[in-house]
């Protein structure tokens, strides 16, 4: 079991946050080629990342709204593929949260509504020197990765 990464999208489809844990594979990017790329397009690429997750998230929730015989309160927590699992959580505001776990991971909407009621907001949206497009806080990535390296599912040695 394991966590692989997390992103926090605002309600324009922004990056304000992205982490990696266990992730394997970076973004069709070989590890030869990775080193060997200059900052300038290695964040060209992140920001690529960055949109077509943004893309996605929004072309699925569309899909699903249109598609659900019912009104769905929650619209879409997560979807998973044949090798991970993505997890969503959208708060009230507009801000999107994105875990992409192992397939064992059944259900994580606990987990982001604890990352966004008791690290976000306690750690961003009360601090008055957070302002901006990223999410800079020392504090806030310090106590996300705690949270997220105590988490039961959490495993550095998994594939």
């Amino acid at each position: 079991m394991t966590v692989h990464n997390l992103y926090i999208f605002d309600r324009n489809g922004n990056c304000l946050f992205y982490n990696e844990w266990n992730r394997k594979k970076q973004a069709g990017i070989s590890k030869d080629e990775y080193k060997q790329m200059r900052m300038f397009q290695l964040e060209m690429r992140k920001y690529l990342e960055f949109k077509l997750m943004y893309g996605m998230l929004f072309s699925i929730r569309s899909f699903v709204s249109k598609m659900s015989p019912l009104d769905m309160k929650d619209g879409f927590l997560s979807f998973q593929t044949s090798k991970y699992r993505l997890h969503f959580y959208e708060t009230p505001s507009g801000l999107k949260f994105v875990l992409n776990t192992d397939l064992s991971v059944s259900n994580a909407r606990d987990t982001l509504q604890h990352i966004y009621s008791n690290l976000y907001v306690e750690h961003i949206v009360k601090n008055p020197l957070c302002v901006g497009q990223t999410l800079d806080s020392e504090i806030f990535c310090s106590k996300l990765d705690s949270f997220i390296k105590a988490l039961p599912y959490y495993s550095p040695r998994a594939a």
